[in-house]
């Protein structure tokens, strides 16, 4: 007898992030599901990051789960084609566009490092990333900064113009249909909680979930709680 395929999970990192956000997740969906982690750093567009995932996902239909620029991806691919994603997760991430303000910090961000001077996640930057409680988390800091040199400047330059490139998302929210889980911590510096509870308030039926004492990385800070939140999210009809 022929067992049945698992079902494909998509899994997009965020800014500076990579495959080591998830690692937990996946640990613990793995026996059930079939897990890919998207490529973000490629193109320059928000646009262009949604083609290359649609075009290398290896399932025709999937989960879809993104945190902060991963998020602003789903959105874009299920703009796309919602079709292919019979279920989304957004975390720690917003609806909205960049504000004049936020695209000058990018804008500045991506001076400096096309200057040389790309430094990644420092320790005067950790703080807007976790929660202040896990600052003197060396394994946590560790990877943190890890995933920012993996990524390297070239790759954070086009991410930060994807970011600034990609559209309001807020007319997109009434529109999406399939079971979906908003998920953020509570400290979360970057995407605060008010953004998660408009995302929520606007998508028929959503769930919001809020990782108490957890910052912006919520997959690494609370891995056992986002993991069983995105089980839980898996198993709604």
């Amino acid at each position: 007898m022929m067992r049945a395929a698992k079902h494909g999970v998509v899994l997009i990192p965020g800014l500076l992030c990579d495959a080591l956000l998830w690692k937990a997740q996946i640990e613990a969906l793995q026996p059930d599901f079939q897990c890919w982690i998207a490529d973000h750093t490629r193109s320059d567009t928000m646009a262009g990051v949604a083609a290359d995932v649609l075009r290398e996902s290896p399932f025709e239909r999937f989960a879809l789960a993104g945190l902060s620029m991963g998020g602003y991806a789903a959105f874009e691919i299920v703009r796309r084609a919602a079709y292919r994603v019979d279920r989304l997760a957004l975390l720690d991430t917003s609806a909205r566009a960049d504000s004049s303000e936020q695209r000058r910090k990018r804008e500045a961000f991506i001076a400096l490092a096309k200057r040389g001077r790309f430094v990644g996640v420092t320790r005067a930057l950790l703080p807007l990333f976790v929660h202040r409680d896990r600052l003197d988390d060396a394994e946590l800091v560790n990877t943190v900064k890890g995933m920012a040199k993996n990524i390297g400047r070239e790759a954070f330059i086009r991410q930060e113009q994807a970011i600034m490139s990609r559209a309001d998302s807020l007319p997109l929210l009434p529109t999406i249909g399939c079971p979906t889980l908003v998920l953020c911590g509570r400290q979360d510096a970057i995407t605060p909680l008010d953004r998660h509870e408009e995302i929520a308030g606007g998508i028929s039926g959503a769930t919001l979930r809020v990782i108490e004492r957890c910052g912006h990385l919520s997959p690494l800070e609370r891995p056992a709680e986002v993991s069983q939140a995105l089980k839980a999210w898996l198993a709604a009809g």
